[in-house]
């Protein structure tokens, strides 16, 4: 008696893989637009709000900044190409702990600051003295900390205050700031968070839906009375225009 075979179904089997596509990871203009990665996905919406992160040594090339970890979010896709924008950065927690040895006094602090073009910016600075110090040097010291970072912040833009962040000009000066007081043997800006942007590089998509979108016409105002012994006005011939941008 001859064997069966099994039957095979007629109906393809679909790839999920074939209908999903790869997206460029670009940094935003701070960085020069440079290639953070890529990402795969079925629908450019699916893409909105992913979280890279990268070192600065993977964007610069410094073996000395591998420790500091760089996160972008991605806000607008254009074509294959998938916009960032900067949302913070850390450090490793390896490094952070060799800074922090016996017999060191850490201290930290945690502002919130505003920048020239309105970013509101959480800094986490900390500094690191070789003895044990008191507790009112360090608060002293956690003044001076608040009133640089404050300073440099609001002098600065987004993308130059991320930068004397990123490349340790900002824990420099807070060091030399801190000497009259105590000498500071190490500073950094152990982490930073994007808390509110004043405005995106891109329209996100929901954005350009909603402009596009029509919008109730709002009623018209009432008319103005006349004054005593004035003539009526003349109403303006209506004309039929499009709404621009400005009016939506």
């Amino acid at each position: 008696m001859a064997e069966k075979k099994p039957r095979v179904s007629a109906r393809k089997i679909k790839d999920r893989w074939k209908a999903k596509g790869w997206y460029n990871l670009l940094a935003p203009e701070m960085f020069n637009k440079q290639l953070l990665g890529e990402t795969v996905a079925d629908d450019p919406s699916k893409v909105l709000g992913r979280i890279a992160q990268v070192t600065v040594q993977d964007l610069t090339g410094d073996f000395s900044k591998m420790h500091i970890k760089l996160h972008f979010r991605v806000h607008h896709v254009q074509g294959s190409d998938a916009l960032t924008v900067f949302v913070g950065h850390d450090m490793t927690s390896d490094y952070v702990r060799r800074l922090t040895r016996r017999k060191r006094t850490r201290t930290d602090g945690v502002f919130d600051v505003t920048t020239k073009d309105t970013w509101m910016i959480r800094v986490k600075p900390m500094a690191i003295a070789d003895r044990r110090i008191q507790s009112s040097k360090q608060r002293v010291i956690r003044q001076i900390m608040e009133k640089v970072v404050r300073t440099s912040a609001a002098s600065l833009t987004v993308g130059e205050f991320v930068k004397v962040m990123i490349s340790g000009d900002l824990a420099k000066t807070i060091a030399v700031a801190c000497k009259a007081i105590q000498p500071i043997s190490r500073v950094e800006i152990r982490a930073s968070e994007v808390r509110s942007a004043a405005a995106m590089p891109e329209p996100t998509p929901a954005a350009v839906e909603a402009l596009a979108a029509p919008t109730p016409e709002a009623p018209a105002p009432a008319p103005e009375m006349p004054a005593a012994g004035e003539p009526p006005a003349k109403e303006p011939e209506s004309s039929p225009e499009e709404l621009g941008p400005d009016d939506l």
